[in-house]
């Protein structure tokens, strides 16, 4: 692993200094050679398959293991699609000039390594790698053991599809074992070549990489997402978001999992809103009011707040007021994504304004919390932190900046 981060830091200082026009031709070399390595890479997959069938695995995990010759091209496609989007780096950022003449810029640099830890899906790799090439840095990828022959075999096509291009294979390396030690090593830094951390999966994997590791990570634990109808809300158009917000994908960092109804619209808003959820087949878990407005109504506990069900199920309560419901997403959210559906601006500007989330909405659904409905192409995941990052992590994310400044013989008095 130390070698490994030693190679992988002398390829990013190359990839740094490589052309828009380099690194998008080292972009289609490796889509077309996941492409060439079609048959290879699916035989790596099947014997993955066989592997996780034979531990009795969800429907849902061998789903999203599952390589076949359409998800693979797509997977080539999403290649393709990152050598398209604007270079993001060596973009001024701000210019000014000093009143002693001094001429400085801000301007775009990329981070050099970034390790990502992800677990069950094989396409991770080359999303990952591809997002990371793009904004000039290395790659560190570590798979989950699930993963790790399908995931080898992508690293291997773009490979070589970095030296076709002339740049070094190193610049995106699969980790080469399934030992556990691997992920502690890199939680450690790897000896200072190690830059950023991207952990994909699920709430022990986030929760672990947090807590240990010793480089800034990019990452959040858990989508609490609210969606808060406030008494000025249109009701159909209330109806649309919250069923849109809750049951688009239920399994996604950017579903719903509270609803919040003011009392002022209550009478009106409240039982429409809990039949369409109860009727499209979404459980619902509500405070004694709400429990009140369909006998099919679960109670809620205290827990039910605080918890990311990743299913159909959502929890429900009735707010007194706007003060009441940011409230409740200051005590119980995971400051990921929230909504207001109103058509009264001024609580639309407060929510905005004082919900302390990576991505606040004003009448839209919580599903829009991904980097391709922001425009950014693609994502490597999406960031709570405060610092540097936040939201949706795409190509723009994965830099960070430094000052040029010129100068005509000033000295400092």
């Amino acid at each position: 692993m130390a070698d490994l981060g030693r190679r992988v830091r002398a390829a990013a200082r190359q990839v740094a200094l490589a052309s828009a026009e380099g690194k998008n031709a080292a972009l289609h070399a490796m889509a077309a050679c996941i492409r060439t390595r079609a048959d290879a890479i699916l035989a790596a997959n099947a014997e993955d398959l066989a592997d996780a069938r034979a531990k009795g695995p969800s429907g849902a995990f061998i789903d999203r293991l599952i390589l076949n010759p359409e998800r693979l091209d797509a997977i080539a496609d999403a290649v393709e699609s990152i050598a398209a989007l604007p270079d993001p780096v060596g973009r001024v950022l701000a210019r000014f000039e000093r009143p002693n003449g001094l001429q400085i810029e801000r301007v775009a640099t990329p981070l050099g390594v970034i390790g990502v830890i992800f677990e069950s899906r094989p396409n991770v790799t080359a999303d990952a790698g591809a997002l990371c090439l793009k904004a000039g840095n290395a790659a560190i990828l570590r798979a989950g053991s699930e993963s790790f022959r399908s995931s080898l075999a992508i690293a291997e096509a773009m490979g070589e599809g970095l030296e076709q291009a002339g740049l070094p294979a190193d610049a995106i390396r699969l980790v080469p074992t399934r030992d556990r030690a691997a992920v502690g090593a890199m939680l450690s830094g790897l000896d200072g070549n190690l830059d950023v951390i991207v952990p994909r999966g699920g709430k022990s994997l986030v929760a672990r990489v947090q807590e240990e590791a010793r480089v800034p990570v990019f990452a959040h634990l858990e989508g609490l997402n609210h969606v808060y109808v406030h008494g000025g809300a249109d009701l159909e158009m209330a109806k649309e978001i919250v069923l849109n917000a809750k049951m688009r994908r239920t399994g996604v960092c950017g579903s719903a999992e509270t609803l919040l109804v003011d009392q002022a619209c209550a009478e009106t808003h409240l039982k429409p809103l809990i039949s369409v959820l109860l009727d499209a087949g979404c459980a619902v878990r509500g405070d004694e009011a709400v429990q009140m407005a369909d006998s099919r109504v679960a109670p809620a506990t205290d827990e039910d707040w605080r918890t990311e069900y990743l299913d159909a199920i959502i929890s429900a309560r009735i707010v007194d007021s706007l003060d009441v419901a940011l409230a409740h997403i200051e005590t119980y959210g995971s400051h990921h994504t929230d909504s207001i559906v109103t058509n009264d601006a001024a609580a639309a500007e407060r929510f905005l304004a004082e919900v302390d989330s990576a991505i606040v909405l004003h009448n839209a659904s919580t599903q829009f919390a991904d980097g391709g409905e922001f425009g950014f192409g693609a994502e490597i995941g999406i960031a709570t932190g405060r610092m540097h990052a936040r939201g949706p992590v795409g190509v723009e994310q994965l830099t960070s900046f430094k000052y040029r400044i010129r100068g005509s013989g000033q000295t400092r008095p």
